[in-house]
């Protein structure tokens, strides 16, 4: 009897050991080892958690304070001798058209940004105005052609113009030669929209953006150049690593004066528009009311769309060629503004 119940007891303990070791081998994988990989891993694929509301210019989310407000329109000098811009980076969306030849200009439209040091600034054209108008902006430039100050006045645009404003609100740096030196800051520019009494908040139509970052089907376009003039060229390449193109401009990288970082757009829109001279001074006429052809590009590819304008004030709708207005990706919008006759190499 004794003998039986020591077997059984031994019998016991060699389960009970068993069952120990079997626990260690289970354990020692799920909790020890594959719990920190399982972290490791979850960190990596781990979304960025999305704080505020997404900008309708930008799909970029931010306080919903700096969505509530009106965008503000600024105009760029691009000519040699007012290179580079400052504050063009924080943009979040930037019209390239031609101006008098050879030239081009630059259109920032600012909403969520602030941006200490703007310009230089320079004056305004008949299209720029149409495009600034559908983002109900406050248009910002130093006097412009005659048909452009026309403009402003009968369409009562929201405007502040170097010309009738004082060295408070604009004011030229030395670092440049006149007339490529005229700078503002948006502190400056806010407070003088509210100043004039200027509406504060902005009544337009957004864009649609993707709610995560998108490749869309397409062809290849990791390099694209676009030939203005013949010697004004504009040059994307696309920065894999970052999913951006960084931006060149006449064979030379593309900064931002203020801190000298690289421009960069994250969606390209290439849009046609038919383009005659007017006058001996060879101020153009870009019709961007009506409709056209273009290109959509974004993480290294490339679509064909349309655009559609009906009215100055209406917003530009880009659709693919199937009728579907286009969904962009969060991040800085280009939109290159280009004669239909225009030299364009896509790689």
């Amino acid at each position: 009897m004794k003998l039986r119940i020591r077997i059984i007891l031994l019998a016991a303990c060699v389960a009970l050991m068993l069952t120990g070791c079997k626990k260690s081998k289970v354990e020692e994988p799920a909790v020890i080892e594959n719990s920190e990989e399982g972290e490791e891993t979850l960190e990596e694929t781990k979304e960025p958690e999305k704080v505020g509301v997404p900008s309708p210019l930008s799909g970029i989310y931010v306080e919903e304070s700096k969505v509530n407000r009106r965008p503000v329109a600024i105009m760029f000098d691009n000519h040699h001798g007012a290179r580079w811009q400052s504050g063009l980076k924080d943009a979040e969306i930037v019209y390239e058209a031609l101006v008098e030849a050879p030239y081009t200009r630059y259109m920032g439209i600012y909403l969520i940004n602030d941006p200490d040091s703007i310009g230089p600034i320079r004056s305004a054209r008949p299209y720029f105005i149409t495009s600034a108008l559908e983002y109900d902006a406050v248009y910002v430039h130093v006097g412009g052609s005659a048909q452009a100050k026309s403009d402003i006045k009968s369409l009562k645009v929201a405007d502040i113009d170097g010309l009738s404003s004082s060295n408070k609100v604009f004011w030229r740096k030395s670092h440049k030669k006149m007339p490529h030196n005229l700078y503002s800051s948006m502190e400056i520019l806010r407070a003088t929209q509210e100043e004039r009494k200027y509406r504060l908040d902005g009544e337009y139509k957004p864009f649609k953006f993707y709610e995560d970052d998108t490749d869309i089907e397409g062809d290849i376009a990791n390099n694209i150049i676009i030939k203005y003039r013949k010697n004004n060229t504009t040059e994307y390449n696309y920065d894999t690593e970052n999913k951006v193109y960084t931006r060149k401009k006449d064979d030379k990288l593309h900064i931002d004066e203020s801190d000298e970082t690289p421009i960069v757009a994250k969606n390209i829109i290439i849009q046609e528009a038919k383009t005659k001279v007017l006058d001996n001074e060879g101020r153009l006429d870009v019709q961007l009311m009506g409709a056209g052809e273009g290109k959509y590009i974004t993480n290294g590819k490339i679509i064909d769309i349309k655009w559609a304008k009906t009215s100055r004030n209406d917003k530009t709708i880009y659709t693919n060629l199937e009728g579907e207005e286009i969904t962009l990706n969060p991040g800085i919008t280009w939109i290159q503004v280009v004669e239909p006759k225009t030299e364009i190499t896509i790689e």
